[in-house]
């Protein structure tokens, strides 16, 4: 029989879900538009950055063709005209990519289905996990960590979303980057940092491992890791919803599975397997 103190409780968790689930859509909707802002300005810089490389391109074959220039300054002109066409070309594939992701972003905010293509999946571990880790010296003066990586060479293109997908790996990174800068500040010195990361193919399956040597995740927040807002860093921190989306991402988007192992005080491990076609 369900006692009046039940039915409270029952109410009370209720109205806590519904809070939470109107943060989730508040947060879509400023997302959203967020993301359509930004898209101007990357527009913006993604085209005059191609027009700009354009016109270096047409300055090095006015410099060609030009008499009375000394070997020595052809040279030095060619290669500083040379320098500036490979920044550019820098900012050109790194402002389109940018613009890729807004572009899931606001079709994920849509309620869009974005179309999964081949992917190179060791490249995408490699460069999010680098992103991740020099994202974390930017934020905390001082923070080292020893990267081992070890990518199976016969694993090369998988079936995926790249942009949400590599969301999920940089997440996954992120916490594993502060989990081990959280216990350097605890163990001082004699405390080496380490991250594992790994790629495995299991026949029709991709086995992707991000392990940490940080704090481990207390048996009393396991359950609630994937949970909306729930997060056991500082306030400001992170928002707690990481591991939510991180899932999301990957069983829900990409039918694929993600598991956790982890041991207080001696690091955690998430591994992700995903249908490689």
């Amino acid at each position: 029989m369900t006692t009046k103190q039940d039915q409270s409780q029952q109410i009370a968790t209720l109205r806590e879900k519904l809070l939470k689930m109107d943060k989730l859509a508040s947060l879509g909707t400023l997302s959203a538009g967020i993301m359509h802002e930004i898209q101007n300005p990357m527009n913006f810089i993604l085209n005059f950055s191609r027009l700009s490389k354009d016109l270096t391109d047409e300055l090095i074959e006015f410099v060609d063709s030009l008499d009375g220039l000394s070997e020595d300054e052809r040279e030095e002109i060619e290669d500083i005209a040379s320098m500036i066409n490979e920044n550019l070309s820098r900012v050109v594939e790194h402002s389109d990519r940018a613009s890729n992701i807004i572009q899931g972003m606001l079709a994920y905010s849509r309620g869009q289905k974005a179309d999964k293509a081949p992917v190179k999946i060791n490249g995408l571990m490699a460069q999010f996990v680098n992103l991740g880790y020099h994202a974390m010296r930017a934020n905390h003066k001082g923070f080292n960590v020893k990267i081992t990586e070890s990518y199976d060479e016969t694993l090369q293109e998988i079936r995926a979303i790249e942009h949400d997908l590599g969301r999920a790996v940089l997440n996954l990174v992120n916490n594993a980057c502060y989990a081990v800068y959280e216990r350097a500040q605890e163990q001082g010195a004699d405390y080496q940092p380490e991250l594992i990361i790994s790629t495995k193919k299991a026949g029709e399956q991709a086995v992707l491992k991000i392990g940490d040597n940080g704090t481990g995740i207390p048996a009393s927040s396991l359950e609630h890791i994937y949970q909306p807002f729930f997060s056991t860093k500082p306030e400001k921190s992170g928002t707690g919803l990481g591991l939510t989306i991180t899932r999301e991402i990957i069983e829900d988007m990409h039918q694929g599975k993600l598991e956790v192992t982890t041991e207080t005080g001696k690091g955690t491990s998430f591994t992700i397997t995903l249908p490689i076609k």
